[in-house]
């Protein structure tokens, strides 16, 4: 196997340059989450379960949104390297095409079956009718928050990775003060508790959007993407999106499902499970921000070498070397999430208000998560950065969704809802897709099989 370090000083510069201000972007939305379930635990662990479980299923279309826009990114990060800015128009018109519809979808569903959606998570009475009145205020926080996210994923893959960062530190302090106004009924506004952080995160959605959505349309010049190019025809390719990025949308959403299933899983060990796995699921997002930063910033150096060099055999060793750069940063940063969780795992457990039964499971939680993450942070940045910046996405696909629904899944409910086994076991056997899934990304880099060749719209115009 290649070295885990790569001489090439000028590659760690750059890498850092992109995935710093995408990881303190992730603290600051990481602080912002924190921050809503410790102003909404002090009102009590019935809201602190009813908002999380909402959650789960808001973040199926965020996720959903991750896919459009990672899929996009394949093609923006290699049309960027080429510079060619037609083609890249193009993907950004489709991407934000599919990002509408999505959005669509998800308000009319959200509309007509409130409850039907929270008792996927739970049967519990009080923690349904929160979960109701949150996502009933949530309903169109799904446009600001889809195109906000698609958009964001864009601007960093031309290089524009700070003004989003400005961007969420602002959303920041608009949340938490909507937060505290709406929460607890703050200079003359009602109480409204789980709905009033439902208002807050909608306020900071809608801050976003104008920002960076703003940006986009109306001044920059990196791609020069402008509102009445979302009505321009996008010809042929339509098909190199769909054989690129759609594999990405499928994974992802998929890998959404699983993961909500996971949720249901947790949902039925009861409220002290549900409202622990939410302390440890922030404390585990402020780990590992690094990790997604550099996890993206893998994505977009693959497809910039891979557009920028115009010879293939000397893309191909040039990419395989940062490749497997990229692997040992994983490994490193993984280590370091670790060692995070469990410094602050204690001092977090103690800053909400819950008792000593979730305060028990949350450590034992900690503690499988701070093995896990180790795993976790070499796959991701492999799969989510490198393997899918090269256009692995259609194994990718295979990969991400077999390891769950056939390992972690099976395993969890065996483990959780029949073997009855303590909270550490439940939650490692739930994540063992990605201890599987790091032995695997190894494999697959090693292989050199996941650089693909991508297609110009002017290549698949004179294709034909």
């Amino acid at each position: 196997m290649a070295s885990l370090v790569t001489r090439d000083f000028g590659f760690y510069k750059k890498v850092a340059g992109i995935a710093i201000p995408i990881a303190l972007q992730g603290l600051i939305t990481t602080g912002v989450n924190m921050m809503d379930t410790i102003m909404i635990g002090s009102v009590g662990e019935t809201q602190l379960s009813a908002v999380s479980l909402a959650n789960q299923f808001i973040s199926i279309f965020h996720i959903f949104c991750m896919g459009i826009g990672m899929g996009a990114s394949v093609l923006v990060a290699r049309y960027f390297g080429m510079q060619d800015k037609p083609s890249l128009k193009k993907t950004v018109t489709i991407m934000l095409r599919l990002t509408l519809a999505m959005a669509t979808l998800f308000c009319i569903v959200t509309i007509l079956i409130p409850r039907q959606i929270m008792l996927i998570y739970t049967v519990e009475e009080g923690i349904i009718a929160h979960g109701i009145e949150y996502l009933k205020w949530s309903i169109v926080s799904y446009y600001f928050l889809g195109l906000s996210l698609t958009c964001t994923i864009v601007l960093r893959n031309v290089g524009k990775v700070k003004m989003p960062l400005y961007t969420s530190i602002g959303a920041f302090f608009v949340n938490v003060g909507a937060n505290y106004i709406f929460i607890f009924g703050a200079f003359g506004a009602p109480r409204m508790e789980a709905a009033g952080a439902a208002l807050g995160t909608l306020i900071a959605r809608i801050f976003e959007f104008a920002v960076i959505c703003g940006y986009l349309f109306l001044k920059d010049q990196a791609i020069g993407y402008r509102i009445r190019d979302l009505f321009k025809p996008v010809g042929k390719l339509w098909r190199e999106y769909i054989r690129i990025s759609i594999p990405v949308l499928i994974s992802d959403g998929i890998l959404a499902l699983g993961n909500n299933s996971v949720a249901m899983v947790i949902g039925r060990l009861g409220e002290s499970f549900v409202a622990a796995n939410a302390i440890t699921a922030v404390t585990q997002q402020l780990s590992s921000v690094m990790i997604q930063g550099f996890s993206q910033a893998g994505a977009i150096v693959t497809g910039h070498t891979l557009g920028e060099i115009k010879d293939p055999a000397e893309a191909r060793k040039k990419t395989m070397e940062q490749g497997y750069a990229f692997l040992g940063i994983g490994f490193l940063f993984g280590m370091i999430a670790a060692g995070i969780i469990l410094l602050i795992s204690g001092p977090m457990i103690r800053a909400y208000n819950i008792s000593p039964e979730t305060q028990e499971i949350a450590r034992e939680l900690m503690l499988s998560i701070s093995i896990i993450v180790v795993f976790q942070a070499t796959n991701s940045i492999m799969t989510k950065g490198v393997l899918r910046g090269g256009g692995d996405t259609k194994m990718l696909m295979l990969a991400d969704n077999i390891f769950l629904w056939v390992a972690a899944l099976p395993l969890g409910i065996i483990v959780g809802l029949w073997l009855h086994l303590p909270a550490f076991w439940i939650y490692f056997a739930l994540k063992s897709d990605q201890v599987l899934k790091a032995v695997w990304c190894v494999i697959r880099l090693q292989s050199g099989k996941w650089i693909k060749k991508i297609k110009s719209s002017a290549e698949l115009q004179e294709s034909k």
